[in-house]
């Protein structure tokens, strides 16, 4: 059975002279889409369940979240922490300033540039400072 997606007709439930008779289709209505909400809980399109902490477990949670456009983080601490790796896909120095030029590049922005380091053109990670991308070279091997 499919989510379901409409609301249950509250009609005949909604006043005290209404007909109980009249009311039993709409009672059966609310008590299959509960029970179609109860089976499909944790279903892809359906609804997340939490665990007995009262949070989504990690089967909930997608490992992967694919986004269009600027995507915003704001906790409400003010930071964001990443435990792991940052990977940044690497960007050329003419697409960085193609984003400056487009005015999409916004004081604060970091990017690894594959092309950047001097006349050598080595990889350097890149900040833009509101008018133009500095870069910050990356020194020896880390051993």
């Amino acid at each position: 059975m499919a989510f379901p997606t409409t609301a249950i007709t509250t009609t005949n439930l909604d006043a005290g002279t209404d007909d109980p008779s009249l009311a039993r289709a709409d009672l059966l209505d609310g008590v299959q889409k509960l029970n179609t909400i109860i089976a499909e809980g944790g279903a892809a399109n359906g609804v997340a369940l939490l665990n007995s902490s009262g949070k989504l477990s990690s089967t909930q949670i997608p490992t992967t979240i694919t986004a269009t456009g600027v995507q915003v983080l704001n906790p409400t601490g003010g930071v964001v922490q990443i435990q792991n790796i940052l990977r940044l896909t690497a960007q050329t120095v003419t697409q960085l300033n193609a984003l400056k030029t487009a005015g999409t590049a916004a004081a604060g922005d970091v990017a690894y540039c594959s092309n950047g380091e001097g006349s050598a053109g080595g990889p350097s990670l890149a900040v833009y400072d509101g008018t133009n991308w500095r870069q910050v070279v990356l020194e020896a091997v880390i051993t």
